[in-house]
């Protein structure tokens, strides 16, 4: 990443006010760093050489001492309080976009370490831009503002000492780059460390509860603290290469102020300058380098946030689907009593020559949304067979790699490529295999992802359900029974992603929550392997549930391996898995 990118100015819109406004102060701080430097210049110069100070003249300066302190601490504040806001402002701007991006590719590119990648992203990894936003860029913009205005008063001053400054100040840099070669790699590496690490967490707690049900949930941890002492010491070297690198440069910056103010020293003595001068030049010399040393000094502090930064550029810059574009974009058709045209479907299986599903073809005819017009059609087929995915096609999360899935309606055919997802989604209720909670109360968690709707709004038209539909839901999903169990109710606090709540009791919460939308509204239910993690009494209540939504009049499409879930359906479509070459073109 360039010091300053194009892209995050391009991409955040609070870095390029930052930008601007940091331009301003720092012509500011320019200005005043002069003004004060021939202050008390001339003010010393007077008190030494003539042994006494005229009063006016010293009232007078020293006010402008007062004023410049008084501007450069108005302008330090300001520096500071713009870059804090800048810095929140722009790192949001960025997880909203990389977590926005990431969705529209699909849940099929973020799978494994893209999922870890961008869940690292925008949980702590771009937090480590805010060192590049409020020291690093700030002394970037006074190396370019405040460094040339003191070359130019020193050379108006002193050209001996200008040409000082003008040969060494090309050193610091030097050094800087041959320290940045030395130490190349050294944040992406901890970038990856942590990544590593946070996959491996990931990865125990999704698979927690079967750990413990096996009794080996204390065997990863020798591996999570191998990790973290990994994380430790890559954390470690990054501090240490800053460290060295700030005293290398300060040594360097300090030597090349002492040459200047040595060169000062033998004139003044030879009488071939003026004391006021001098006692600027030599107060400038310093305000000359101190910019540059800064971004020496703040360039590593800030490296885990452009190496943050460079990764989520990558994933924005990860081309979209093929979709329509948005001005072609139709609205859903109304879903009951339309059918569901699946129309030689296939997907490819990631990177492997293989297709699941392939080449699916079925008439699924949605439920006229009226007591006892629905239906239940199960996908059947082995593991791999895509079951899942043609579940995702069907809500529109996935394009198909060729063949189409098509709605009729009495009022004509509309492609689902073409159909505004919100509008499809709006008339869709899903339950996945593994329901991901809001943290919250119970009866939040349960109203928040009722129909995907949000908390208080669940269906999204401002109507929020009673107490008495409410009650309805959990009965038939057996959630009652598990809220009259809990001392608080429904006022018991559930963590994120449903902590606190084992596994079949977060499936009653989304099959509670599902169940709360009229089939009028939602008349398409998709239900991905319900009965996968549940006992028999829980498959009970998933079948109870898929018989309420049937017979309110909506279809329901499950994914199904259970003998009992085949034996419920209305109709069984078949899906398999092929190689490409056995895929009719």
């Amino acid at each position: 990443m360039k010091p300053l990118d194009p892209r995050l100015l391009r991409r955040a819109r609070a870095a390029r006010r930052y930008v601007v406004l940091t331009a301003v102060l720092g012509l500011a701080s320019a200005v005043l760093v002069v003004v004060q430097a021939l202050a008390v210049a001339a003010l010393l110069a007077q008190a030494v050489a003539e042994r006494s100070v005229d009063a006016d003249d010293a009232a007078r300066l020293l006010g402008v001492l007062v004023a410049v302190a008084a501007g450069r601490a108005a302008v330090a504040w300001a520096q500071e309080r713009a870059a804090q806001r800048a810095a929140a402002r722009t790192v949001a701007e960025l997880r909203e976009q990389v977590l926005a991006h990431a969705v529209a590719l699909g849940p099929r590119w973020a799978t494994g370490a893209r999922r870890t990648e961008v869940a690292t992203l925008v949980t702590r990894g771009l937090d480590a831009l805010e060192p590049y936003l409020v020291r690093y860029l700030p002394s970037l913009l006074l190396t370019a503002l405040v460094t040339p205005a003191a070359l130019v008063v020193v050379l108006g001053l002193d050209w001996v000492s200008f040409a000082i400054c003008l040969v060494t100040l090309p050193l610091v840099p030097l050094f800087m780059w041959l320290v940045g070669v030395m130490t190349a790699g050294t944040s992406e590496r901890r970038l990856v460390v942590v990544q590593r690490l946070g996959a491996q967490v990931l990865d125990l707690l999704a698979g927690l509860p079967t750990l413990r049900a096996f009794g080996r949930e204390t065997g990863p941890g020798a591996r999570v603290r191998a990790l973290g002492d990994a994380s430790r010491k890559a954390t470690m070297g990054t501090l240490r290469v800053a460290f060295l690198s700030g005293m290398v440069l300060e040594l360097l910056t300090t030597l090349s102020v002492a040459v200047v103010a040595v060169g000062v020293g033998l004139r003044l003595v030879e009488g071939h300058m003026t004391l006021q001068a001098g006692l600027a030049v030599i107060m400038l010399a310093p305000e000359v380098y101190q910019p540059l040393r800064q971004v020496g000094a703040q360039f590593h502090a800030s490296t885990d946030g452009l190496a943050a930064a460079e990764r989520a550029f990558a994933i924005l810059a990860e081309p979209l689907p093929d979709a329509a574009p948005a001005a072609r974009r139709v609205p859903a058709p109304p879903l009951a009593g339309a059918t569901l045209v699946l129309d030689g479907v296939t997907v490819r299986a990631g990177d492997r020559a293989v297709a699941a599903p392939a080449d699916l073809r079925a008439r699924v005819p949605l439920g006229t949304a009226r007591p006892g017009g629905g239906r239940v059609v199960a996908l059947r087929g082995p593991s791999g067979a895509g079951k899942s995915t043609t579940a995702l096609v069907l809500l529109g999360l996935l394009r198909p790699d060729a063949g189409r899935v098509l709605v009729e309606t009495p009022d004509g055919v509309v492609d689902l490529a073409d159909v505004d997802p919100a509008t499809w989604w709006a008339q869709v209720a899903w339950v996945p295999q593994r329901p991901a909670l809001p943290p919250g109360t119970l009866r939040d968690a349960v109203l928040g992802e009722a129909a995907g709707g949000t908390a208080g709004d669940p269906a999204g038209d401002g109507a929020r359900p009673d107490a008495a539909a409410l009650d309805a839901a959990a009965a038939a999903t057996g959630l009652a029974a598990v809220v009259a169990t809990l001392p608080a109710g429904w006022d018991t606090p559930v963590g994120l992603g449903g902590v606190g709540l084992s596994v079949g009791q977060r499936q009653r919460v989304a099959l509670t929550a599902a169940l709360l939308a009229p089939s009028a509204r939602r008349p398409l239910v998709v239900l991905d392997e319900p009965t996968a993690h549940l006992d028999a009494a829980g498959e009970r209540v998933v079948l109870d549930a898929v018989r309420a939504w049937r017979d309110a009049g909506a279809t329901v499409v499950v994914v199904a391996h259970r003998a009992s879930l085949l034996a419920l359906a209305d109709q069984v479509v078949d899906v398999a898995a092929r190689t490409l070459e056995e895929v009719p073109a």
